[in-house]
């Protein structure tokens, strides 16, 4: 599984103002941030990105997956956070 077909996959099922996947063989990681993630719980977020990937997971292309999901507003001040944290 090639990182650009993750993100393809992602970007056609979600409306997203941001995606970031890493990894390689067959562990990912994605950070996906939109509106469509705004009030909903951490678990419903996961649930929403895990949704387009699951056929993935099912077939061993993707073995193992750590999902970080944000709206916008909390995308912008975890970056502030990290910004002022000097100990990252």
């Amino acid at each position: 599984m090639q990182i650009d077909d993750i993100k393809a996959l992602l970007n056609d099922a979600l409306e997203l103002s941001e995606l970031q996947v890493m990894g390689e063989g067959s562990h990912f990681q994605v950070i996906a941030v939109g509106d469509i993630f705004e009030g909903m719980s951490r678990v419903k977020k996961q649930q929403a990105v895990y949704a387009p990937l699951s056929h993935l997971i099912a077939d061993g292309s993707m073995h193992a997956v750590t999902i970080k999901a944000f709206s916008n507003a909390e995308w912008e001040k975890q970056k502030l956070f990290h910004s002022t944290d000097n100990t990252l």
